[in-house]
C-alpha cells in the first residue's frame, strides 16, 4: 500500500500588483524599507471629495500581460487578478506547459469588497448621457464581486472549485482558508487571493459613507493606527495572488514550499463595533492556534488589521492579549498596510505575502508613518528589524463586522 499523500497547504507561488510594487520582488523591496507611497488621489473625477489620500497602483500596464479581448471585458481590479495570478503561476513554476492536464483539478477563489465600479460607473453614464444602446454587454459581469474568479479560470482553463467569499475585509484571509480546505479534501491546486480597485469617483463616493475614512490631507498623517494621532484609514487599490497545493505535490515536482497555511478562524460581530471585535478577533485567534496547533508563544510575528481608529485599534490590542497572553506585549507587529493603503480584502492577503517574505528573508518589515505608539504592544517601527520568525499570525477586520485570523508556518524555501 502507497504512503498516504500529504495533504497541508503549501504555499508555492506568489503574485503581487502593488501601489509599491507591481511584482513580488519590488513589492518585498519598499516592503521590508518602509517605503511609504501614499499621496494625493490623481484619478480623473475625484479631485472634489473630500478623501484626498490613497495608495494608487500607478506603474502597471495590462496590457503588457493581458490579452486585449479580456481587457475590454473586465474592470480594473480584475486585470490586477489576472496579472497578479500570472505572476504567481510563474513564480510556482507552474506556467500552461507545466500545468497538470487534468483541468478540474486547479480551481479559484477570490474575495472583492465591491468589484468594478470603473466600468460600471462608464456604462451607466452610458445609459443615461446616450441611452441603453450605448451600453456595452459586458456591463452585466465587469461590475459583479465575482468577476475575477470567472475570468482567471475562464483566461486560463481552470475548471476545479471556484468560488467566491463575501465577508467584508476579512474575506482575503478567508478565501486563503477556503483554498487549503479545498487542497486538503483532495484539489490539487488553488489559486487564491484579492485584488480592489475602489480609487474611482462612484466606488469613491460609496466609500464616504464610512465613518472609518480618514479625510485627513497629509500623506505623512493620514493613516497612522495605534497611535494618539489616529484618524482613520486610507483605502489602497491592487492586491495579491497565491498559489497553493498539497505539500507533497509541491516536493513530487520540485517545487519550493514558501510557507504552510496552518490554521484559521473566522468570526461575526457586526458593523462599526469596535470594542465587541475584541472579543470576535480573540476567538477568531484562538481558533487559528488550535487548528494549527501552535501555542501562543510560537508566533514569532503578528501582521495587524491596524484600521487606525482609535477604539478599533485598542480593541486589537486587548484581543492580542487575550489570546496570546503575556507573549502579546513581547512579539513584534507590524502593518505594512500604512505605506500602500488599506485594501479592502486585498489588504490582508498583501500582509500575508508580506509575512511569508518576512519569514523566507529573517526580516521583519516596519511599519510606515508610524512612531508614537500608545499601545502596549512590539509595534516595529522605523526600519526593518532582523528575526527568524517561523510562524506568523496575520490578523483582519471587515467594516461590515467579519474577524479572521491566519496562522502560516514558514517552508523551505529562502
Amino acid at each position: 500500500m502507497s504512503e498516504p499523500k500529504d495533504r497541508h497547504a503549501a504555499v508555492t507561488g506568489i503574485g503581487v500588483v502593488a501601489p509599491n510594487g507591481t511584482s513580488t520582488d519590488t513589492f518585498w523591496k519598499a516592503t521590508q524599507e518602509g517605503l511609504s507611497v501614499l499621496d494625493r488621489v490623481t484619478r480623473e473625477g475625484c479631485e472634489h471629495l473630500p478623501l484626498k489620500v490613497a495608495g494608487e497602483v500607478r506603474a502597471f500596464d495590462p496590457a503588457a500581460t493581458i490579452e486585449e479581448r479580456f481587457l475590454v471585458q473586465t474592470d480594473r481590479f480584475t486585470h490586477y487578478a489576472m496579472a497578479a495570478a500570472d505572476f504567481a503561476l510563474e513564480d510556482a513554476r507552474l506556467g500552461q506547459a507545466s500545468i497538470p492536464d487534468a483541468p478540474y483539478s486547479i480551481g479559484v477563489v477570490t474575495a472583492a469588497g465591491s468589484g468594478g465600479g470603473e466600468f460600471g460607473q462608464r456604462e451607466l453614464q452610458q445609459l443615461w448621457g446616450k441611452g441603453s444602446r450605448f451600453v456595452g454587454p459586458y456591463q452585466s459581469i465587469a461590475w459583479f464581486y465575482a468577476a475575477s474568479t470567472g475570468q482567471v479560470s475562464i483566461r486560463r482553463g481552470f475548471k476545479g472549485p471556484c468560488s467566491v467569499v463575501a465577508s467584508d475585509e476579512a474575506g482575503g484571509l478567508d478565501a486563503l482558508a477556503h483554498a487549503a480546505r479545498a487542497v486538503r479534501r483532495g484539489t490539487d491546486v488553488i489559486v487564491a487571493g484579492s485584488t480592489e480597485a475602489p480609487l474611482a469617483p462612484y466606488s469613491m463616493v460609496c466609500q464616504l459613507g464610512y465613518a472609518e475614512l480618514s479625510r485627513e490631507p497629509d500623506p505623512t498623517r493620514a493613516y497612522r493606527p495605534f497611535t494618539q494621532g489616529a484618524c482613520g484609514f486610507v483605502p489602497g487599490e491592487g492586491g495579491a495572488m497565491l498559489v497553493v497545493e498539497s505539500a507533497d505535490a509541491a516536493r513530487e515536482r520540485g517545487a519550493d514550499i514558501r510557507a504552510l497555511v496552518a490554521g484559521h478562524g473566522a468570526t461575526f460581530t457586526g458593523a462599526s463595533r469596535w470594542t465587541e471585535s475584541r472579543e470576535g478577533l480573540a476567538h477568531a485567534i484562538g481558533q487559528a492556534l488550535s487548528e494549527a496547533g501552535c501555542a501562543p508563544e510560537e508566533i514569532d510575528v503578528v501582521f495587524a488589521d491596524a484600521l487606525g481608529v482609535p477604539e478599533a485599534d485598542r480593541a486589537e490590542a486587548l484581543a492580542l492579549a487575550d489570546a496570546l497572553g503575556e507573549h502579546a506585549t513581547r512579539v513584534p507587529v507590524t502593518a505594512p498596510k500604512t505605506g500602500i493603503g488599506r485594501g479592502y480584502c486585498a489588504a490582508p492577503v498583501l500582509d500575508t505575502a508580506a509575512a511569508v517574505l518576512a519569514m523566507e528573508h529573517g526580516l521583519i518589515p516596519p511599519t510606515p508613518n508610524v512612531f508614537d505608539v500608545c499601545h502596549d504592544l512590539d509595534l516595529v517601527t522605523g526600519s526593518a528589524r532582523a528575526a527568524e520568525p517561523r510562524t506568523a499570525l496575520v490578523l483582519s477586520r471587515g467594516l461590515m463586522g467579519s474577524n479572521s485570523a491566519l496562522v502560516l508556518r514558514r517552508g523551505n524555501a529562502g
